[in-house]
């Protein structure tokens, strides 16, 4: 048997000092820098990334990384495994490639990964530790609720777009590749799921997906492409959560202010849903072609009095469609004129013309007004964009360029 050893009292309390101060010391971690060599390799095996696209001489980036790393700490410290979720940064100076590759526009950008595939929603929340670190942990958390009885489907919240997977089995590709689009589009859809004999009565020919839209009227659909195919399940999917017409909120201005496109928004009282069901079939109807070149959105009177200020209308003149182009608004007729075949359609092509900006400013086109009567120019102020004021700003970000706007 080994003799035992003591320490004398200085040797004890030096020792019990560095085990103190081993145990007290928080785990840090190093957050990697991203590169052109090692991205995509690092985003695709990453379940989570966060990544802080920054320049060295922007003072809002400067006064992130001490928040940013910290919050990388108190995360790692409760997601140990680093594939699980991964802090990360890219120097948008000295890899101005990747910048471009991800439309960076201001810094500092966080933007939100998973498994190597961008999320549209970048994180626009309070720069601090406590905010990062709870955003992270709702990332984490499970986006789909589980059903145990299938009468909680006649207690959902209608209001909501919600899509249900019917499952045999929750180990199963089927579920896998359900679960990777409900991590996706959880934002935009409320995601449920019913597995063995709880699902088995919906199950008649074998696992399937029903969306449920808003309302109670509107017939529910069902996904007819093969489950296991996740590009072709996500399409499907997204294609139902996220609608032609958008509502626009506080909460999403300057997401939808950043997307760069123009706006034409219907304005309409809440319980007014008449209108907005006309509103989006016309504008399905004449402007599907148009999806790419401006934004198609809904706002509610009360919420958005000031825009409507600004074109000289109150929530009384509701519904009012109106044209704001960052720069300017356009306020579109009589709303019952967006019935006319082609109507809304022109006013559109009017604003990628010039020509609403030509008339607010000299009066009516040549063309537009009848033969031999006087052409003469109209000075006029048009009313300035409202909504351009939910852009990012310039006291919460550094923005590297202006839009040129019609």
């Amino acid at each position: 048997m080994s003799p035992a050893v003591f320490l004398s009292l200085p040797d004890f309390r030096c020792s019990l000092l560095l085990l103190v101060t081993w145990v007290l010391t928080p785990v840090t971690t190093e957050i990697t820098s991203l590169d052109t060599e090692n991205i995509d390799d690092i985003l695709n095996n990453a379940d989570v990334a966060l990544v802080n696209f920054y320049a060295d001489w922007c003072r809002f980036s400067q006064m992130l990384h001490p928040i940013f790393e910290e919050a990388s700490n108190v995360i790692k410290e409760e997601y140990p495994n680093e594939n699980q979720v991964v802090f990360a940064r890219v120097d948008c100076d000295q890899h101005s490639d990747i910048a471009q590759r991800y439309r960076i526009s201001k810094y500092p950008t966080l933007k939100l990964f998973r498994n190597g595939m961008m999320m549209k929603r970048e994180y626009r929340g309070q720069r601090s530790v406590k905010a990062l670190a709870d955003y992270i942990r709702q990332q984490k958390s499970d986006p789909i609720q589980e059903l145990h009885d299938l009468a909680e489907v006649t207690t959902l919240d209608r209001s909501k777009r919600n899509i249900i997977g019917y499952f045999e089995q929750k180990d199963s590709e089927n579920y896998r590749v359900f679960e990777r689009v409900a991590n996706i589009l959880h934002d935009d859809c409320a995601f449920l799921a019913a597995f063995g004999a709880v699902s088995k009565p919906e199950r008649y020919s074998g696992d399937n997906i029903i969306y449920k839209p808003p309302g109670h009227s509107a017939p529910d659909m069902v996904y007819l492409g093969s489950m296991t195919n996740f590009d072709g399940t996500y399409n499907w999917i997204q294609d139902k959560c996220v609608p032609l017409v958008r509502e626009i909120t506080f909460e999403n201005g300057e997401e939808l202010t950043e997307e760069g496109l123009p706006f034409l928004i219907l304005f309409h009282m809440k319980e007014d849903t008449e209108s907005l069901e006309i509103f989006q079939n016309e504008v399905a109807r004449q402007l599907i072609s148009e999806k790419g070149t401006i934004n198609f959105l809904h706002a509610d009177c009360d919420k958005f009095r000031h825009p409507l200020l600004h074109i000289q209308k109150t929530p009384a003149d509701c519904p009012v469609i109106a044209i704001d182009s960052f720069r300017h608004m356009y306020v579109f007729g009589d709303f019952r004129d967006v019935l006319i075949p082609g109507k809304l359609k022109q006013f559109v092509f009017d604003l990628h013309s010039g020509k609403l900006h030509r008339e607010f400013h000299h009066g009516p086109d040549p063309t537009d007004t009848a033969p031999g009567q006087e052409v003469q120019d109209v000075a006029s102020s048009p009313p300035e964009s409202s909504f351009q004021k939910l852009a990012p700003s310039e006291y919460r970000y550094t923005l590297l360029r202006d839009r040129d706007e019609l």
